[in-house]
């Protein structure tokens, strides 16, 4: 059971930061048609430091997940 919840415990952080990574590279492409909406354009700049805070954790966390993972596995 261990082993298995170790196993789900690396995929998820994997998938993790293959979403922050993902979220980056999405960003530029998707922020004009969200400032299209009249709404949403004054507050671009807020916006844009949602996002790229939202990437930055899922990728340090998913790299927390998988260093935890890798860490009992390195002997110092």
């Amino acid at each position: 059971m261990a082993k298995e919840q170790s196993q789900f415990q690396l995929i998820w952080g994997l998938m993790l930061a293959a979403m922050g990574i993902a979220l980056l590279y999405r960003i530029p492409q998707v922020m004009p048609r969200i400032t299209e909406i009249e709404q949403f354009a004054y507050i671009r700049p807020f916006l844009n430091f949602c996002f790229y805070l939202m990437a930055c954790i899922l990728i340090a966390g998913g790299c927390r997940k998988i260093y935890l993972h890798i860490k009992p596995r390195i002997k110092p």
